[in-house]
């Protein structure tokens, strides 16, 4: 392209319009002074001076304006100075189109050679180009080669691409997420500061975030024309201008490389092609170290997974599992500290492993409450990688924590373990400059190696603890089936967890309904403190009142705080941390068994989940127990039932009937006498005996009426539930829609109805009741229910006797009796 057109950037129409322009006017000028010349010496001093005039011409504007106006000249020697020569005045028709016909041709000729010179000079441009970036490439190559560091690499990629565009500073910028950049080494010309490097908030008029919405190479070429506010680095800077081309490395948008101008200037137009070339062969370079770097690290990370292997394969204990895996990620990533925390189900997080390079790490067992100002609750919220470049906004207890240690900035990722968040690995920096940028996906890829060396032991230390805690059940229910005391039974107890937990001493207690609770086991040190029996009250803040409170395990590590009369009796005999957890049988809290340190060391972490596991193994055996013990009762309140039932039997037919049918026998005899002496007599007499007989037979049709009435088995239990509402005082609606039923089913449920009615007139006061029965499911549903002034017994002897009756054919009784609320007694008999 001709300097002209550089500077006016004009179109060829235009160009050719203005060459033959040129050519015109030098015709005419020649002309004009030729023939004023006249000739000699004069003419050839104007054709020299011409031909310095073409020269320079040619030099500032280019060939296609020096050929028409050298030809014109020509024509004008030709046509006025060389004979012959033509007229002096303007040209004819004839001579016009001659001079017009060279004038084109000139113009052509001089178009064809200034469109050759030009394809040549691109050509070589060209050439040129390629040379300097083949150079620039095999320089940052050999860097490459060399293995030097990337930052090393990529200064000599900025430099390049700053010195090949001829412009004022370049650099290479990573994408950190949607809305940061890493600013990585750059370059500027001698004389300038240093770039800044680290991470930088995107802006909206910025190159980096063009380049990242549009993935696309960009240019700025005023930064004063951009509407809105200008990002405030390039102000700083004093950016005028600037170009910025995606590096794509592995399919996917890596970062850009950035290149401007300080002075007001226009870029190169082809600096977009000319950096986006360049990049795409950065791009390169920078695969290749990131792909030294991650065959480097996958074989350190696979040399610190096979020490770790040893270990576990060793069968060392899991905390020294944790503290080798802790020191092997801290040396890999090569930071100040490193941790591993374990998540428990209380909203709390425990350390059970540390490294650090000068010994200041968490110390394992120290329990933090989760929350959002700390890497691990943030990695416990997203279940994915996360960082906190600074812990400015942290809460109390995670700013002293981090204030104590030194901690500036911290990176943690998850540890999944058999397909749950096991817990986190959490790599922390004392350096004010945040960890590198790629620290997460580092500590990721290697938390999942970590994550089946964490697997591994923690199946074989569950293997283990299944096979104690399953001794320690053999043993407790070795002694529950011999028929144990209760006392001996929850003392084993106690000793088993106690022994499983390895804590000094062992209690349980049994919470009474009351509010009170009572010891009823103890095992270990503390047993001259505790005495089994004691009645202790559980208020304050201790670990038996939080379990009591809320029916969940408890834990607390420091007793110092500790309010409460058991909470300050522990404390007082020693106790330093302590772990109890529920007993809950059948639905209801029995009680809690608690473990106890008299040491500075916590209980063990999954000392919670542990005790857990094994009262609910104890709350089985305690179910057995009173199963038993139930059955027993029941079984004894059902015998002195019958003893009972047989006794009034007796008493009865003793009492009534008997002495009826003596009286008729008696009588019987003196009407056989009356008719052997005074006949006259002898009916009055037989009428005596029969009136005794018939009082006789009413007696023992009222006592098998207490026994089974006959209207039971011969109308069912509709026609029961009818007579016994016959008989009483107050209305009873009847909802019995039921036909015929086991013989056995009809009893059980008219002798609840019963009991309950005779409840009703006795003690209920009440205006009306009503009786329900109908089948569900192959179970028979009864409810009594009546409106008076409630507070029944559920523990009565008749309620008793209905349920023992109710268990033999696997039935169950619910009494509702709000005080002043009426009273609701339902029974489900099942007979399929």
């Amino acid at each position: 392209m001709t300097a002209l057109r550089r500077q006016r950037r004009i179109s060829a129409g235009v160009d050719v319009a203005l060459a033959f322009g040129a050519g015109a006017a030098s015709f005419a000028l020649a002309a004009v002074t030729i023939v004023a010349a006249g000739s000699g010496a004069w003419v050839v001093a104007l054709g020299v001076l011409y031909g310095v005039a073409i020269v320079a011409m040619f030099r500032r504007w280019g060939v296609e304006y020096a050929v028409p106006a050298a030809v014109a000249v020509l024509l004008a020697y030709d046509w006025y100075y060389v004979p012959p020569t033509h007229g002096h005045g303007f040209p004819d028709a004839a001579d016009l189109a001659v001079l017009l016909v060279y004038l084109v041709a000139g113009v052509l000729i001089g178009e064809l050679a200034a469109h050759a010179a030009r394809r040549a000079d691109v050509s070589e441009s060209a050439r040129s180009e390629l040379a300097e970036e083949q150079a620039a490439l095999r320089r940052v190559a050999t860097r490459v080669a060399r293995g030097e560091s990337p930052d090393a690499v990529f200064a000599a990629v900025a430099e390049e691409a700053g010195v090949l565009l001829d412009l004022d500073g370049a650099r290479v910028v990573r994408f950190v997420g949607d809305d940061e950049i890493l600013q990585l080494e750059g370059w500027t010309p001698p004389g300038h500061d240093r770039l800044p490097v680290g991470r930088l908030k995107l802006e909206h008029t910025s190159l980096s975030g063009e380049v990242l919405r549009t993935g696309r190479t960009v240019r700025i070429e005023d930064y004063r024309s951009i509407e809105g506010a200008l990002p405030w680095f390039w102000q700083q800077l004093g950016i005028r201008s600037g170009v910025a081309a995606p590096i794509i490395v592995d399919g996917r948008l890596w970062g850009a490389m950035l290149a401007w101008s300080l002075q007001a200037r226009l870029l190169p137009e082809n600096a977009e092609s000319r950096l986006a070339g360049f990049t795409e062969l950065v791009a390169t370079a920078i695969s290749n170290t990131a792909s030294r770097e991650e065959l480097a690290l996958l074989a350190r990370g696979q040399a610190a997974l096979r020490r770790v292997a040893t270990l576990v394969a060793s069968g060392v204990a899991p905390s020294d599992v944790f503290a080798t895996v802790a020191r092997e990620v801290g040396l890999l990533l090569g930071v100040n500290a490193t941790h591993i925390a374990r998540y428990e189900g209380d909203g709390t997080v425990t350390g059970v492993g540390g490294w650090s390079a000068d010994g200041g790490q968490v110390s394992v067992g120290a329990r933090v409450t989760l929350d959002d100002t700390s890497v691990t609750s943030l990695v416990f919220a997203s279940g994915r990688p996360a960082r906190m470049d600074s812990y400015d906004d942290a809460s109390a207890d995670i700013a002293d924590l981090t204030d104590e240690l030194g901690i500036r900035s911290a990176v943690g990722a998850p540890v999944v373990v058999d397909g749950h968040l096991w817990g986190a690995v959490i790599a922390s920096s004392n350096d004010p400059q945040p960890l590198a940028a790629d620290t997460e996906l580092r500590i990721a890829a290697f938390t999942e190696l970590v994550a089946a060396a964490i697997s591994n032991t923690e199946a074989r230390v569950e293997v283990g603890r299944l096979a104690e805690e399953q001794a320690a059940l053999r043993r407790v229910a070795t002694l529950v089936a011999r028929q144990a005391s209760s006392t001996e039974v929850f003392t084993k107890v106690a000793e088993e967890v106690g022994r499983l937990l390895g804590a000094e001493s062992a209690w349980m207690l049994c919470h009474e309904p009351d509010g009170g609770s009572t010891l009823v086991a103890m095992w270990g040190e503390l047993d001259g403190a505790f005495q089994v029996g004691m009645q202790l009250s559980v208020e304050g803040d201790n670990v038996a009142a939080r379990v009591r409170r809320t029916w969940r395990t408890a834990r607390i590590d420091d007793y110092a705080s500790i309010t409460g009369a058991l909470g300050a009796h522990a404390r007082e005999t020693g106790v330093r941390s302590a772990v109890g957890s529920p007993i809950v049988v059948e639905g209801r809290l029995w009680g809690s068994m608690t473990a106890v340190t008299l040491g500075a060391e916590p209980l063990p972490a999954d000392a919670e989940s542990r005790i857990e596991e094994f009262t609910e193994l104890v709350a089985t055996s305690i179910s057995n127990m009173q199963a038993r013990s139930d059955l027993a009762a029941s079984r004894a309140r059902i015998v002195a039932a019958a003893d009972e039932e047989r006794r009034r039997v007796v008493r009865d037919l003793h009492d009534g009937a008997q002495q009826r049918l003596v009286h008729t026998v008696v009588t019987l005899k003196l009407a056989r006498r009356a008719l052997e002496e005074d006949p006259g007599d002898a009916p009055a007499v037989v009428d005596e005996a029969l009136q005794h007989a018939e009082e006789a037979t009413a007696e023992l049709r009222e006592l098998a009426h207490g026994i089974l009435p006959s209207v039971l088995t011969r109308g069912g239990l509709r026609a029961g539930v009818g007579a016994l509402a016959s008989r009483m005082h107050v209305p009873v609606d009847i909802g019995v829609s039921v036909e015929r039923l086991p013989l056995a089913v009809e009893a059980t449920a008219y002798f609840i109805v019963a009991e309950a009615l005779t409840n009703v007139a006795k003690h209920s006061h009440a205006n009306r009741a009503a009786v329900t029965a109908r089948v569900t499911d192959g179970t028979l549903q009864v409810q009594v229910r009546d409106d008076g002034v409630g507070g029944a017994q559920p523990d009565g002897s008749g309620l008793l006797g209905l349920g023992d009756r109710l268990a033999a054919l696997d039935g169950s009784l619910r009494v509702e009796s709000p005080v002043d609320g009426g009273t609701l007694i339902a029974a489900a008999i099942p007979f399929r």
